[in-house]
C-alpha cells in the first residue's frame, strides 16, 4: 500500500465534498445526526492531529497529547470534547486546522520506513494484528469517505 496516495486521495476527497458550498449551508445541522458540515470538518480535523502524534511517536520520543487524549476517551466523548473546541470557530477557520494537520501529516509520513508502515502490532492501542497502514487506511481513508458520503447527501438535498 502507498499511505502516501491514500491520506492525498481522502484528503482531495474531503474538498471536492466541499466545493460549492457556502459558509452558511456548511452551519446547517443535521447532515451527521446533530453535526453540520463544518462540525464533520472540526472531527475530521481533530482526527489528523491525532495521526500527527501517531507518526511522530514512530520517529521520535516526545509528548503525543492529542494520542493520549484519544486513546484515553471514550470514542463519543473524544468526538464531543474536539468538535466543541471548534464550535466557536467559523468554517474557513476549522478547514484550515484540517489543512494544517493534513499538510503536518505529510511532512511526517516520509520520515517513517516501510517497516514502520507495514508491521503489525505497532499500535497496540488498536489491535495487534493491524499495522499503521491499516490504521491509515481504516481510520483516514474509510473515516473520510463515510462522512463525505454524509456531506454527498446533504449536497443532494441542496440540489447540487
Amino acid at each position: 500500500m502507498n499511505a502516501n496516495d491514500i491520506l492525498m486521495y481522502g484528503h482531495r476527497w474531503v474538498h471536492k465534498h466541499l466545493d460549492g458550498l457556502s459558509e452558511d449551508q456548511c452551519l446547517v445541522t443535521g447532515v451527521c445526526g446533530v453535526w453540520s458540515v463544518k462540525d464533520i470538518i472540526a472531527h475530521l480535523a481533530s482526527f489528523e492531529w491525532v495521526l500527527v502524534d501517531v507518526l511522530n511517536s514512530c520517529v521520535s520520543a516526545g509528548p503525543t497529547i492529542k494520542l493520549d487524549q484519544y486513546t484515553r476517551v471514550d470514542g463519543d466523548t473524544f468526538n464531543a470534547q474536539e468538535v466543541g473546541k471548534r464550535k466557536d470557530l467559523s468554517f474557513s477557520a476549522v478547514v484550515e486546522d484540517y489543512n494544517t494537520g493534513y499538510a503536518k501529516v505529510m511532512e511526517i509520513l516520509p520520515k517513517l520506513s516501510q517497516e514502520d508502515l507495514t508491521n503489525p502490532g505497532s499500535l497496540p492501542w488498536y489491535g495487534m494484528e493491524y499495522s499503521l497502514d491499516d490504521f491509515i487506511v481504516y481510520q483516514y481513508y474509510g473515516h473520510k469517505r463515510e462522512h463525505c458520503a454524509q456531506i454527498a447527501v446533504y449536497r443532494d438535498s441542496l440540489g447540487m
